[in-house]
């Protein structure tokens, strides 16, 4: 696949409502996305970073930078026999996992349709079909959490994550297992907490969590080890595991009994393959997450779900937080349903809507 040409569009996706987590609220997304055309083929992807570097370090603005003055260099014009020879490639090139991703998984999309396979396929996806859950913001009230939860439960998703942080965690946590005791039901504290408040985490373990993701700092393993310790209810990384030495290292240690993988954070789909056959080898459940991205992003996302590592159901903001003018799939269709389905057709996973 030789690449001819490389195009970066940025857009503002206004929310359908507004997203808090433990590190702000957001309004609206300054969504970046990669044209890539190779050998008359386009293929189309997402950087999904931020606005802002609090998630981890990259944002929009620093993605384009570097995709246009260090990424676009390295491959413009040149042939590839996969997409799988990118990560190469950009070895040099230290961090900006996201930049990476966005334009190795645009190829990936090319060569998924030369290769007349669907994308799940090409990458080695088993699972015709994935069940989903939902991440719900931080609300003003535990009544407001409970009537999103219902809502969220009659559209099907099989799994309920809640975001918290000091000072709104146990209480809305008791309210929903109050009102849901059989859900299936996870926390995600967004690196909120320190080991100082070690007796404070002990107490989530009465609610019967699926999992607690990412509770210590962002770039912190062993710490998480030393929590994991003194916890029945298993940790989740999500911040910490950047390729697959870091969830080697996660797992070593026992800092973890569940990976998170988006896509974006781990540089691309080679990365993320790499730590879904890890953790398939050590028996350690997997689950694909997703930023708010527009539906370039979500369908780049849900094409990694099919491995046969995912035990866990898939986890994206709800269909309501994403933006009012997005990005159209030729698979809209179960975008935003509770259950991901294999594509059938290989043509290209993106058909981008100009509005």
């Amino acid at each position: 696949m030789r690449i001819e040409s490389i195009t970066l569009r940025k857009l503002k996706m206004l929310l359908k409502s507004p997203f808090e987590t433990s590190f702000g609220i957001t309004h609206d997304r300054t969504v970046v996305l990669v044209e890539l055309l190779a050998d008359g083929l386009t293929g189309w992807s997402e950087v999904t970073a931020s606005e802002g570097p609090f998630y981890n370090s990259e944002t929009g603005d620093t993605a384009w930078l570097i995709i246009r003055g260090f990424l676009v260099p390295l491959i413009l014009g040149k042939e590839f026999g996969a997409a799988s020879d990118i990560p190469r490639i950009f070895e040099a090139i230290r961090g900006h996992e996201m930049a990476r991703a966005a334009m190795e998984n645009a190829l990936w999309d090319v060569e998924a349709q030369q290769k007349n396979l669907s994308l799940a396929r090409l990458l080695g996806g088993t699972q015709s079909e994935i069940k989903c859950g939902v991440s719900l913001g931080l609300q003003a009230t535990p009544e407001v959490l409970l009537e999103r939860v219902t809502v969220e439960l009659q559209a099907g998703y099989q799994r309920i994550k809640l975001k918290i942080k000091p000072g709104k965690d146990l209480e809305v946590v008791r309210a929903v297992r109050n009102v849901h005791p059989s859900i299936l039901l996870s926390v995600d504290a967004n690196s909120a907490y320190t080991l100082v408040e070690l007796e404070h985490l002990k107490r989530f373990d009465e609610f019967n969590l699926l999992m607690m993701e990412q509770p210590l700092w962002w770039d912190d393993i062993a710490n998480h080890a030393k929590l994991q310790r003194h916890l029945k209810t298993s940790l989740c990384l999500d911040e910490s595991i950047r390729h697959v030495r870091d969830a080697e290292t996660a797992l070593d240690l026992g800092a973890a009994r569940i990976i998170n993988i988006k896509v974006g954070r781990v540089g691309g789909h080679s990365s993320a393959r790499e730590i879904q056959a890890l953790c398939l080898a050590r028996k350690i459940p997997v689950w694909c997450g997703g930023m708010l991205e527009c539906g370039i992003g979500r369908v780049t996302t849900s094409q990694s779900l099919h491995c046969p590592a995912t035990r866990c159901p898939a986890m994206f903001p709800p269909a309501n937080a994403i933006g009012k003018r997005t990005s159209s799939t030729r698979r809209s269709k179960s975008r935003l349903a509770a259950r991901f389905r294999s594509p059938p057709r290989p043509d290209s996973a993106i058909m981008f809507a100009a509005t």
